[in-house]
């Protein structure tokens, strides 16, 4: 089949996913994909300025959409993958989205967010130009297996790289010898400074007392979230110190905009304009489902994606649980990991002064057994999402709202939410 009858025949079946209430995004992208194997590598072969990946456990989506905005402030026109959808099907959706009917792309580079496992694929066929890595930590052990093995699959997704990888310098796994020392590619790090250190903790550093400073192997090339001061961060690169204030919450989202900024100072070189790109950063707003706040009757109601230990870790870290209701919604589908035993791994102390008031999915009894074991009290406990949030909405009137939440509750609810509020869509 030609690549412009593939591209009809998947915007059709998008067109019918949509009409049948469904998102679309990744069915018609499936039904390409059969139709012509290479049709992701053909579209973005053709981009002038190549394509980047962005990969790793934690922040994946945020930081992509960080990037794609910092690059358009540049004046590139960008293509990404912004439902998130980060298998190879997601990415040839995306393209069907952004296609006129003959197949032309107006995009000059594109940014994909990619799952680590098929980043793999992707970079081998595709060749990025530039990979950022941002961590590796526990996630979905079903699927990948032990940390180790997905260290060696984003190596594998370097080592595809032509141009440049920025990898954060704070995880072991990506800045040893090891990892960078066959790299043909330059590479360039991001990280926090030493005194930021406790506060974003490596996988290896969850059960530690005390962390350690770590030495950067590298010191030609490196971008560091110097200082935080509320929403306002401090960051250090060519002897440079600049000062930005963000709209994105949580200090994840801080580290993400370091590892943002790192990787489109590599991308633009010497035609980077500083001033836009900070602004730019100043101004992205937080990915859906990633710290976004909905409002529900007047009052914000924040939905916060954790699907493994440091992000549920950080993510209570992040946010004072003073004089907001918490609700927690944990499922078990293919995407969120089965193995829900990592809720282990994450210490819920935070929550003690003013507990939780639901909790709901799949899984929910065992985080109310995972709670109890913090001694967090809660009030009630649904599995089913749709009766969890009204439980939630009624008993927490009156009262701003968190929502912790793995990533299929997380669709689900916004589904919900969107029935009675503004929930912007993703397309």
């Amino acid at each position: 089949m030609t690549k412009i009858h593939s591209v009809l025949v998947g915007k059709a079946v998008r067109h019918v996913a949509r009409l049948r209430g469904g998102s679309g995004s990744a069915l018609p992208g499936l039904v390409v994909e059969k139709l012509d194997k290479s049709f992701v590598t053909k579209a973005l072969a053709k981009l002038p300025h190549g394509t980047v990946i962005i990969s790793g456990t934690n922040g994946k989506t945020t930081t992509t959409k960080m990037v794609v905005e910092l690059l358009e402030s540049q004046g590139l026109r960008v293509f990404t993958n912004k439902t998130g959808s980060n298998f190879s099907r997601g990415v040839a959706a995306a393209l069907l989205s952004e296609m006129n009917a003959r197949g032309k792309l107006k995009a000059d580079i594109a940014v994909l967010e990619m799952d680590e496992a098929h980043a793999v694929h992707l970079a081998e066929k595709v060749k990025p130009r530039y990979t950022l890595l941002l961590n590796v930590m526990r996630d979905q052990l079903d699927r990948f297996g032990e940390i180790d093995h997905t260290a060696k699959l984003l190596h594998r997704v370097a080592t595809a790289t032509t141009n440049g990888v920025i990898v954060n310098r704070d995880d072991s796994r990506l800045l040893s010898e090891k990892f960078i020392g066959d790299l043909t590619a330059d590479v360039s790090s991001f990280g926090v400074s030493n005194r930021l250190l406790q506060q974003f903790p490596s996988d290896d550093d969850m059960r530690s007392l005390s962390i350690k400073k770590r030495e950067s192997l590298l010191n030609n090339n490196d971008t560091c979230l110097e200082s935080i001061d509320g929403n306002s961060i401090k960051l250090t690169y060519d002897g440079k110190t600049k000062k930005v204030d963000l709209k994105v919450n949580g200090l994840y989202n801080m580290l993400n905009a370091v590892g943002a900024f790192a990787l489109c100072r590599e991308i633009m070189g010497e035609k980077i304009n500083e001033a836009k790109m900070l602004d730019a950063l100043s101004k992205v707003t937080p990915a859906f489902g990633r710290g976004e706040d909905i409002v529900v009757d007047g009052l914000p109601c924040q939905l916060i994606l954790v699907k493994n230990p440091g992000g549920f870790r950080l993510g209570l870290q992040s946010f004072d649980p003073k004089g907001y209701a918490v609700m927690i919604a944990i499922n078990d589908n293919y995407a969120d990991g089965r193995d829900m035993s990592w809720l282990w791994d994450v210490e819920f102390d935070t929550l003690q002064p003013s507990g939780v008031s639901e909790i709901s999915g799949s899984r929910g009894y065992d985080m109310a057994l995972r709670l109890q074991y913090n001694d967090v009290s809660f009030l009630h406990v649904d599995t089913d999402l749709k009766r969890g949030l009204k439980n939630f909405l009624q008993s927490a009137e009156g009262k701003p709202k968190r929502i912790y939440c793995t990533y299929t509750a997380m669709m689900a609810l916004r589904r919900e939410l969107g029935k009675i509020a503004d929930v912007k869509e993703v397309k």
